[in-house]
Order: structure tokens, then C-alpha cells, then sequence
């Protein structure tokens, strides 16, 4: 008997947790429901305010098109020429403050100077808007500056500084590539701009010094590993003679040849110096090529420069959002009168 009351114990204890486990999910279904409910309500709320305000929000779009394509057709036109570039010896924070002060120059309205500075009259001068530089971004350009920045720093610092903070630590100026915009309201004004750009960082005896020694180390480096390099080739040459000579007294069976591993084995270690000279030859190649110069210049300026047509400055486009929610926040502030005076007679 007391075995059959501890079975009518327990399908009560079972009938009461499969209760609380079905209100539960009965609660959470009603709970995601009432989401979707509010979200629902929230958008038909949404959809009804701009049914019932259309026409006065049509008509500003309407005037703000009207303005703006008015303001657009009058307005200067603006071309642009890039110039793209590749500085070193850390001359890259000298040239954007180059940049920056010739954009200074043009926002002072002070032409008369850069047309001393650029060579040319001060009516062209009069016609530059803006100067702008900024870096080519690349995710390789971290990835390669650490990589250099592990290979020439000692383990504990580089175990104290990952790449996270590494990445965190890179800046405008630390990429390899950069592009100079110049913008004028005539399209022709740019021939011989990048010349001068590049001269006044290129002219500082700072960095013709750095580049004299740079030089001369790449030139020594090179020599080097040429000597280096015809050196090996002329002791690869040399064993493959002993080892064609071993090899014919061999077949005449007038000698028997019990260094004949040896020999191999110095003519592969021979071979793998030769392909890390010529590696390095490579890589000399490639310093020499893209460090041998403060700047290197990968485009220069178009001499006729293309029509800005970004969408930010199109004063149409500007006209119509520009009204559109100056009217919206207008009826918005109203409704909250409104709703602010009734909510005050009730209560």
C-alpha cells in the first residue's frame, strides 16, 4: 500500500512541474508576441503620422528641390586633381603639415603667397579651393610594419607590445601610401603643383642626408653580396670539377672515393647560400627601387582635373533632406504641444 501511495506521490509531482514547465513557455510565447505586437503597432503608428502629414511634408520636399537645384545650377563648379605618393625616411608627417598650410593659405584667402610658393600668377592662384592629403588604407601595411617590428626588436618587447596594441598604435602617418587632392574652380590649374609639393620636402637637407647614407649603405650592400655571389659560384664550379674527376677515376676503378658524401653535402650547402645571396640581391633590389628616394611618386597630377560630383555637396540633395526634416521636426514639436496641452486638462 505505501508502495502505490509514493507512485500517486510522484505522477502528482511530475502532473505539477509539467504545469509550471507549460506556464512558462506559455508566458515566454506571450511575451515574444507582445514584441511583435508592439513593433507592429509601432509601424502602423508610423505609417499613419506620415499618411496624415504627406502633404506637408510633400510640398517642403518640394521647395528644398526647388532651392537647391536653384543653388546647384548657380554655384562655381569644383574639379579636382589626386597626386598619389609614397614618402620615407619618416618624411610623411612633414609633408601633410606642408599640405595643411597651403589649405591655411587658401582659407586665409592669402593667394598672392602661393602664387610666390606654386609659380604662378595670383589670378590662377585665386582659383585653388583646397588642399587635402590622407593615407591609403591598407590592412597589409600593419601586417608588413610588424612583421619589420618583430624582426628587429627583442623578445620581451615584443611580448609586451602584440599586434592589437601594435594596430592600435598605427597611425595616418604610418601608411605607406598617400593621396594629395588639390581642388580649383578651373580645371587646368594643376600642371606643375605636385613639382613644388614634392620639392619642399624633398629640398630639406635632413632628409638628402638620411638618403645620401641610405644609398650609399644599398650600394655597399649590393656590392657585397655580388662579390659574395660570384665567390660561391666559382667554389660550386670548383666542386663539381673534383666531383666530375672523382667520378671518371671511379669508372676506371683507379680509385675508390670515401669522401664522395662530403663532397655532396658541401655543394648542397653551397647551392642554399647561393639562393639566400640571390634572395637578398632581391631584396636589395626592391629597397633600392622603392627607398632610394624621399618620395617616391607612383601618379602625378592629371593636367586637366575631373568635375567634383560628390552627392554630400550636390545642394539639391542637401535642399531636400534639409527640408524634409526641419518640416518633420517642426510637426513633431507641435504634436508634443498638443499632446502636452491635453495631457495637462486631464489630469
Amino acid at each position: 500500500m505505501s508502495t502505490a501511495k509514493n507512485n500517486n506521490e510522484e505522477e502528482v509531482d511530475l502532473g505539477s512541474l509539467f504545469v509550471i514547465i507549460g506556464k512558462g513557455f506559455k508566458n515566454f510565447f506571450n511575451f515574444i508576441g507582445s514584441i511583435f505586437k508592439g513593433a507592429f503597432h509601432f509601424l502602423i503608428s508610423i505609417l499613419l503620422f506620415f499618411k496624415k502629414h504627406f502633404i506637408k511634408l510633400a510640398i517642403a520636399i518640394l521647395m528644398g528641390g526647388i532651392v537647391g537645384l536653384y543653388l546647384e545650377i548657380s554655384k562655381e563648379k569644383i574639379y579636382r586633381s589626386d597626386l598619389l605618393v609614397q614618402p620615407n625616411f619618416n618624411s610623411t608627417k612633414q609633408l601633410y603639415n606642408n599640405i595643411n598650410y597651403y589649405n591655411d593659405l587658401v582659407k586665409q584667402g592669402n593667394f598672392s603667397l602661393l602664387a610666390s610658393i606654386f609659380k604662378i600668377d595670383t589670378a590662377r592662384s585665386s582659383s585653388l579651393r583646397k588642399f587635402e592629403i590622407s593615407p591609403i588604407i591598407k590592412k597589409i601595411d600593419v601586417i608588413n610594419s610588424y612583421d619589420r617590428f618583430v624582426s628587429t626588436s627583442d623578445s620581451l618587447t615584443v611580448d609586451s607590445f602584440n599586434f592589437d596594441d601594435f594596430n592600435d598604435s598605427f597611425v595616418d602617418y604610418d601608411y605607406y601610401t598617400h593621396e594629395i587632392q588639390v581642388e580649383a574652380n578651373i580645371n587646368d590649374v594643376f600642371l606643375g603643383l605636385d613639382e613644388v609639393i614634392i620639392a619642399s620636402v624633398v629640398n630639406n637637407n635632413y632628409f638628402n642626408r638620411i638618403k645620401k647614407l641610405k644609398n650609399e649603405q644599398f650600394q655597399r650592400t649590393d656590392s657585397l653580396l655580388r662579390v659574395n655571389l660570384i665567390e660561391v659560384d666559382s667554389l660550386r664550379n670548383v666542386y663539381m670539377s673534383v666531383m666530375i674527376e672523382d667520378a671518371k677515376n671511379s669508372s676506371t676503378g683507379t680509385s675508390i672515393d670515401l669522401g664522395g658524401s662530403q663532397k655532396t653535402t658541401k655543394e648542397i650547402e653551397l647551392f642554399d647560400t647561393d639562393q639566400t645571396i640571390n634572395n637578398n640581391l632581391i631584396k636589395i633590389s626592391e629597397d633600392i627601387a622603392q627607398k632610394s628616394e624621399v618620395i617616391n611618386v607612383i601618379s602625378n597630377f592629371q593636367n586637366i582635373g575631373y568635375e567634383v560630383k560628390d552627392i554630400s555637396r550636390n545642394y539639391m540633395f542637401v535642399g531636400v533632406l534639409l527640408s524634409f526634416f526641419i518640416t518633420l521636426i517642426i510637426i513633431l514639436l507641435i504634436d508634443l504641444n498638443k499632446f502636452l496641452s491635453t495631457y495637462k486638462k486631464n489630469s
